[in-house]
Protein backbone atom coordinates (compact mmCIF):
# COMPACT_ATOMS: atom_id res chain seq x y z
CA UNK A 1 0.00 0.00 0.00
CA UNK A 2 2.60 2.44 0.74
CA UNK A 3 4.20 2.15 -2.66
CA UNK A 4 1.15 2.93 -4.28
CA UNK A 5 0.64 6.26 -2.22
CA UNK A 6 4.16 7.15 -2.89
CA UNK A 7 3.35 6.77 -6.75
CA UNK A 8 -0.26 8.75 -5.89
CA UNK A 9 1.43 11.89 -3.87
CA UNK A 10 3.26 13.23 -6.84
CA UNK A 11 -0.14 13.12 -8.40
CA UNK A 12 -2.04 15.01 -5.40
CA UNK A 13 1.06 17.24 -5.40
CA UNK A 14 0.28 18.62 -9.22
CA UNK A 15 -3.31 18.89 -8.12
CA UNK A 16 -2.72 20.96 -5.17
CA UNK A 17 -0.06 23.05 -6.74
CA UNK A 18 -2.40 24.10 -10.00
CA UNK A 19 -4.90 24.73 -7.26
CA UNK A 20 -3.24 26.65 -5.27
CA UNK A 21 -0.17 27.94 -7.49
CA UNK A 22 2.46 28.11 -4.22
CA UNK A 23 5.38 25.29 -3.70
CA UNK A 24 4.85 25.60 -0.14
CA UNK A 25 1.38 25.95 0.68
CA UNK A 26 0.74 23.02 -1.89
CA UNK A 27 2.91 20.48 -0.12
CA UNK A 28 1.64 21.69 2.89
CA UNK A 29 -1.91 20.70 1.70
CA UNK A 30 -0.56 17.28 0.40
CA UNK A 31 0.66 16.34 3.42
CA UNK A 32 -2.53 17.07 5.14
CA UNK A 33 -4.33 15.18 2.45
CA UNK A 34 -2.38 12.54 3.37
CA UNK A 35 -2.53 12.45 7.15
CA UNK A 36 -6.54 12.72 6.86
CA UNK A 37 -6.93 9.73 4.55
CA UNK A 38 -4.53 7.84 6.76
CA UNK A 39 -5.96 8.77 9.73
CA UNK A 40 -9.78 8.32 8.01
CA UNK A 41 -11.47 5.65 9.92
CA UNK A 42 -14.28 4.97 7.71
CA UNK A 43 -12.46 4.30 4.20
CA UNK A 44 -12.57 0.51 2.92
CA UNK A 45 -10.23 -0.45 0.16
CA UNK A 46 -12.06 -0.86 -2.87
CA UNK A 47 -10.34 0.81 -5.64
CA UNK A 48 -11.37 3.89 -5.39
CA UNK A 49 -8.15 5.34 -3.28
CA UNK A 50 -7.13 8.30 -5.90
CA UNK A 51 -10.77 9.63 -6.31
CA UNK A 52 -10.95 9.49 -2.60
CA UNK A 53 -7.70 11.36 -2.19
CA UNK A 54 -8.72 14.08 -5.22
CA UNK A 55 -11.90 15.05 -2.90
CA UNK A 56 -10.03 15.63 0.56
CA UNK A 57 -7.28 17.69 -1.95
CA UNK A 58 -9.88 19.40 -3.13
CA UNK A 59 -11.79 20.36 0.07
CA UNK A 60 -8.14 20.80 1.39
CA UNK A 61 -7.11 23.51 -0.91
CA UNK A 62 -10.68 25.25 -0.99
CA UNK A 63 -10.12 25.39 3.13
CA UNK A 64 -6.58 26.80 2.70
CA UNK A 65 -8.30 29.66 0.09
CA UNK A 66 -10.58 30.43 2.41
CA UNK A 67 -7.91 30.75 5.40
CA UNK A 68 -5.73 33.00 2.63
CA UNK A 69 -7.12 36.20 1.53
CA UNK A 70 -4.43 36.22 -0.96
CA UNK A 71 -2.46 33.90 -3.89
CA UNK A 72 0.74 34.71 -5.32
CA UNK A 73 1.10 34.46 -8.93
CA UNK A 74 4.45 32.93 -9.47
CA UNK A 75 6.36 33.63 -12.81
CA UNK A 76 8.54 31.22 -14.94
CA UNK A 77 11.30 32.29 -16.04
CA UNK A 78 11.82 30.61 -20.02
CA UNK A 79 14.65 29.21 -21.38
CA UNK A 80 16.48 31.08 -24.54
CA UNK A 81 16.05 29.81 -28.34
CA UNK A 82 12.23 28.83 -27.89
CA UNK A 83 10.34 31.66 -28.92
CA UNK A 84 7.64 29.90 -30.72
CA UNK A 85 7.00 27.29 -28.15
CA UNK A 86 7.05 29.60 -25.52
CA UNK A 87 4.76 32.00 -27.37
CA UNK A 88 2.15 28.91 -27.94
CA UNK A 89 2.67 27.85 -24.28
CA UNK A 90 1.89 31.33 -23.07
CA UNK A 91 -0.95 31.84 -25.13
CA UNK A 92 -2.57 28.37 -24.02
CA UNK A 93 -1.60 29.40 -20.04
CA UNK A 94 -3.72 33.26 -20.66
CA UNK A 95 -6.26 31.20 -22.26
CA UNK A 96 -6.21 28.60 -19.53
CA UNK A 97 -6.37 31.18 -17.29
CA UNK A 98 -9.32 32.46 -18.49
CA UNK A 99 -11.30 29.95 -17.96
CA UNK A 100 -13.66 29.39 -14.93
CA UNK A 101 -11.63 27.36 -11.52
CA UNK A 102 -13.86 24.30 -12.39
CA UNK A 103 -12.83 24.47 -16.00
CA UNK A 104 -9.26 24.35 -15.08
CA UNK A 105 -9.81 21.69 -12.45
CA UNK A 106 -11.46 19.71 -14.93
CA UNK A 107 -9.07 20.15 -17.85
CA UNK A 108 -6.18 19.80 -15.09
CA UNK A 109 -7.30 16.51 -13.83
CA UNK A 110 -8.10 14.65 -17.12
CA UNK A 111 -5.39 16.29 -19.20
CA UNK A 112 -2.11 16.82 -16.74
CA UNK A 113 -2.81 13.84 -14.16
CA UNK A 114 -4.82 11.79 -16.76
CA UNK A 115 -7.42 10.92 -14.30
CA UNK A 116 -10.34 8.40 -15.56
CA UNK A 117 -13.31 10.42 -16.64
CA UNK A 118 -15.33 8.10 -13.87
CA UNK A 119 -13.10 9.34 -11.37
CA UNK A 120 -13.22 12.82 -12.30
CA UNK A 121 -17.27 12.27 -12.16
CA UNK A 122 -16.94 11.24 -8.50
CA UNK A 123 -14.07 13.61 -7.67
CA UNK A 124 -16.99 16.41 -8.87
CA UNK A 125 -20.40 14.53 -8.42
CA UNK A 126 -20.59 14.58 -12.07
CA UNK A 127 -21.75 11.64 -14.28
CA UNK A 128 -19.37 10.42 -16.80
CA UNK A 129 -21.56 12.00 -19.86
CA UNK A 130 -21.52 15.36 -17.70
CA UNK A 131 -17.54 15.13 -17.44
CA UNK A 132 -17.24 14.44 -21.34
CA UNK A 133 -19.62 17.01 -22.08
CA UNK A 134 -17.73 19.58 -20.51
CA UNK A 135 -14.46 18.70 -21.46
CA UNK A 136 -15.70 19.05 -24.94
CA UNK A 137 -16.76 22.79 -24.46
CA UNK A 138 -13.78 23.88 -22.78
CA UNK A 139 -11.58 22.31 -25.52
CA UNK A 140 -13.82 24.49 -28.05
CA UNK A 141 -13.58 27.27 -25.86
CA UNK A 142 -9.60 26.49 -25.66
CA UNK A 143 -9.33 26.80 -29.49
CA UNK A 144 -11.21 29.60 -30.38
CA UNK A 145 -9.64 31.56 -27.20
CA UNK A 146 -6.24 30.21 -29.11
CA UNK A 147 -7.47 31.39 -32.73
CA UNK A 148 -7.98 34.71 -31.23
CA UNK A 149 -4.42 35.00 -29.56
CA UNK A 150 -3.40 33.94 -32.91
CA UNK A 151 -5.00 36.88 -34.87
CA UNK A 152 -3.45 39.56 -32.57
Amino acid sequence: MSMDLEEEYEKIYRYCYMRLRHQQWAEDVTQETFLRFLEADGYREMGKRLPYLYTIARNQCMDYCRRKTSLPLEQEIPVKGQEEKILTLTDLKRAIERLEQEERELIFLRYVNEVPVGDIGKILGLSRFAVYRRLREILRKLKIELREEEGK
